[in-house]
């Protein structure tokens, strides 16, 4: 895990601060404050290509529909595959 090289009081304190979110709204507030919007939509994009990768969508189905990069979507199929299953684990709670 890469982020547990940063592992600081920082990053948790932002990690605790989004688990006090109670609904989706306030998660744009919060958000709308902490990120651009450009930061948001690749966040975003990187969780549909995730959800778009477990359906087994093509690389060319997923770009045509979220216009990821081939090394965005590359990347997300990495951390499908070797990584900690966090994409999986967030997914399969919201129930996606």
């Amino acid at each position: 895990m890469q982020l547990k090289k940063l592992n600081d009081k920082t990053i948790d304190q932002l990690f605790e601060a989004v688990l006090t979110l109670k609904s989706v709204e306030e998660c744009y507030i919060f958000f709308d404050d902490l990120c651009t919007v450009n930061e948001i939509q690749s966040l975003s994009q990187r969780l549909e290509v995730a959800r778009m990768l477990g359906k087994g969508c093509t690389y060319n189905q997923i770009e045509a529909e979220t216009g990821a990069s081939t090394a965005t979507i590359s990347r997300v199929k990495r951390c499908l595959n070797y990584g900690n299953d966090g994409y999986k684990m967030a997914l399969e709670r919201a129930g996606r």
